[in-house]
């Protein structure tokens, strides 16, 4: 799982039937310390996440199963969750 940060929404006028229901969020990964890293994607939102949300994201096969319907969407990414706290442990001698 990543962390993410919510930046917009994606509009298709035409959609696959299986996307019809489904809204798909623009996030923007984040490392350990909320800062941007990398470029920003795209993720089925199940979850109806507003701007500036910071979330996890599920990737990779997993992410099918978390749209939470009886019909699994074929994606790479999408919103496992909504973040309230991040707690990063250093290892002695780091800051």
């Amino acid at each position: 799982m990543d962390l993410a940060r919510v930046i917009g929404t994606v509009v298709a006028t035409q959609r696959d039937p299986l996307f019809e229901q489904v809204k798909l969020a623009v996030v923007q990964p984040l490392d350990d310390s909320l800062e941007d890293c990398g470029m920003p994607v795209v993720a089925i939102d199940a979850l109806n996440r507003s701007n500036g949300d910071i979330v996890y994201l599920v990737r990779s096969g997993d992410a099918m199963f978390a749209h939470y319907t009886d019909t699994n969407v074929p994606t790479d990414c999408a919103i496992g969750g909504l973040v309230d706290d991040v707690n990063v442990l250093l290892k002695r001698g780091e800051r």
